[in-house]
């Protein structure tokens, strides 16, 4: 297992992640992390070793740059953030360390709106999504056309939360799951409640991460046009 600090880059800018490579990894998980939270998110890297525990990959990342993180305009720009998760697939695609592995995203509370979009404005790769108290209503236009196998974890205590994602499971298409965890709240602070998301999470992705096609960007061009 190595983690390995990263930064991806676009003209001017640069954002900072860890990558997590456990050996023989299944697939890669990508994380778009909530409001005002980054790649130090603590309850995002339990789960993140968890899922490295199961031969799962990881990429723990900031979508905003110090500066923009500041900016509470731009903490909830679902389409900015969505935008930024594209940036990171486009780089797992052309690395040689993660190229060869499919996509999964796993998002948390707003950060779950920007998965969902970026998973429907881009499927290919995307073999599963995982939202964990997450706001998928953020992306209500998107949601009919994600295609990735998605599973709506929510607390028990998180009344509000929970009537969202009850809303966004109906206008899903995909296979998909919605998971109610008794006595959670919206943060999963409770005792056991964040190792429940764990394991349902680790479950998903295993369960729908395959081998993506071999072949390098050639075979993701044919992939993206039939």
């Amino acid at each position: 297992m190595s983690e390995t600090a990263v930064r991806i880059t676009k003209g001017s800018l640069s954002l900072e992640g860890t990558l997590g490579l456990p050996a023989q990894a299944l697939g890669l998980v990508v994380f778009a992390h909530g409001s005002g939270s980054g790649r130090f998110s603590p309850r995002n890297n339990y789960v993140a070793r968890y899922l490295q525990q199961g031969r799962v990959a990881t990429l723990l990342l900031d979508l905003l740059t110090p500066d923009e993180a500041d900016d509470r305009r731009k903490v909830f720009d679902i389409d900015l953030l969505a935008d930024r998760v594209l940036l990171a697939k486009a780089w797992l695609e052309q690395d040689d360390r993660t190229k060869d592995l499919g996509i999964g995203y796993f998002g948390a509370s707003t950060g779950a709106g920007a998965a969902l979009q970026a998973a429907a404005r881009d499927p290919s790769l995307i073999q599963a999504v995982v939202s964990r108290g997450g706001r998928p209503d953020l992306a209500e236009p998107y949601l009919p056309a994600v295609t990735a196998p998605t599973l709506l974890i929510v607390g028990g205590d998180d009344e509000p939360v929970i009537e969202m994602n009850r809303a966004a499971y109906r206008l899903l298409a995909c296979q998909k799951r919605l998971i109610i965890v008794p006595g959670a709240s919206h943060l999963f602070e409770e005792p056991g409640t964040l190792e429940q998301v764990a394991e349902h999470a680790l479950a998903w992705f295993q369960q729908h991460f395959h081998p993506a096609p071999h072949g390098g960007a050639g075979a993701r061009t044919k992939e993206r046009s039939r």
